[in-house]
């Protein structure tokens, strides 16, 4: 008996031996590839723990546009390209939490005319031919190629990106076309016909009364956007519960950028706004590139649509968040960036059937 308990002993010991030993391999793995992914040495921006300006070619002469890289991944880097136009590369920094560890390089960037980088007053440089040009020379400065360039657009940022794809897919690995549908006319006509019949008739009325007369400075414009649309479609919680990032995002919104294309509206884009009449449905059968649409349940965009757009690209996929609006990475967090991660794996890891 007492010579079975030793060996039943020594058993146990060698058994707890093997597991330490197992999981102090595993833990010191872990930590390399953290060392590892965070290590700047030798990189150009190694002092600036990654931030770097970039110069750019405009026909209006040289600028200077913010780049920040975080993490390294020889095959999967994402460039983001914020919304707006005129936001900042800020509403991304969620991303911290979920893309460093599945081991994913990305870049935040601000385009021209956005907070960080140079905010020139010449009108002319705000199309989307021009802002196409700069991403081609901020991918060329990052040495981003189809080897491991992924490109991620969110809302206006997603135009940005199909019109990218749309010239030079030839650079890219995968695209991610984030809460942003192909049609402004359809945005639009989502907005009339789904959106606003949600809200109160009296208030949809004055919102209509006070863009009708373009009192957009009035603050009741806004005293009833907040309540009634933006914390429905925008960003689904309460103002005061909005994060920290979206909101210095908003602070630094470039107005005059917005307003040239996107429009003084909250409400769909109108007036002399130059992305009216925007429209490159018919055109995404082009995009042969591993693609995802995202789409949120209560997005201002139309969640089908975006749905629709996915089967029209040869190598399409679509993350429907159902919890989510237009800000889904924040309100239906876990189902964007899931999507999100398992998307950019698989394209990869070379899988087929997206």
């Amino acid at each position: 008996m007492e010579r079975f308990l030793t060996i039943l002993l020594l058993s146990s010991v060698l058994l707890q031996s093997c597991s330490s030993s197992s999981d102090s391999t595993e833990a010191t793995a872990d930590a390399t590839a953290t060392s590892n992914y965070l290590d700047y040495s030798g990189h150009e921006a190694e002092l600036s723990g990654g931030a770097r300006k970039i110069s750019i070619d405009t026909p209006k002469g040289k600028f200077n546009v913010w780049t920040k890289r975080v993490g390294n991944s020889p095959t999967m880097k994402v460039l983001l390209l914020h919304g707006g136009p005129g936001g900042t590369h800020e509403a991304f920094e969620c991303f911290d939490s979920y893309l460093p560890k599945a081991g994913i390089e990305y870049y935040y960037y601000d385009q021209l005319g956005s907070h960080y980088s140079d905010q020139p007053n010449d009108t002319s440089l705000w199309n989307t031919a021009r802002f196409v040009e700069e991403v081609e020379q901020v991918r060329k400065a990052l040495n981003l190629d189809k080897d491991n360039f992924y490109l991620l657009g969110h809302s206006w940022g997603g135009i940005l990106a199909m019109e990218y794809a749309l010239k030079y897919q030839q650079n890219l690995k995968g695209l991610i076309i984030s809460n942003m549908v192909s049609s402004i006319p359809s945005y639009n006509k989502y907005a009339d016909e789904v959106l606003g019949p949600q809200m109160p008739a009296d208030v949809l009325k004055e919102i209509k009364q006070i863009e009708a007369k373009n009192d957009f400075t009035n603050p009741r414009y806004m005293e009833l956007l907040l309540p009634h649309f933006y914390t429905k479609h925008a960003m689904r919680m309460p103002l005061e519960e909005w994060p920290d990032p979206v909101m210095r995002m908003f602070n630094h919104m470039n107005q005059t950028v917005y307003v040239q294309m996107q429009g003084p509206s909250e409400f769909g884009i109108r007036g002399n706004a130059s992305l009216k009449n925007w429209d490159r449905s018919k055109d995404l059968p082009q995009i042969k590139v591993p693609t995802l649409t995202i789409g949120g349940q209560h997005d201002t965009m139309d969640p089908k649509h975006m749905e629709w757009m996915a089967n029209q690209l040869p190598n399409g996929r679509y993350l429907y968040c159902p919890n989510g609006s237009h800000m889904a990475m924040y309100d239906d967090q876990k189902t964007y960036f899931e999507g999100l991660v398992k998307f950019i794996t698989d394209v990869n890891s070379g899988k087929q059937n997206l």
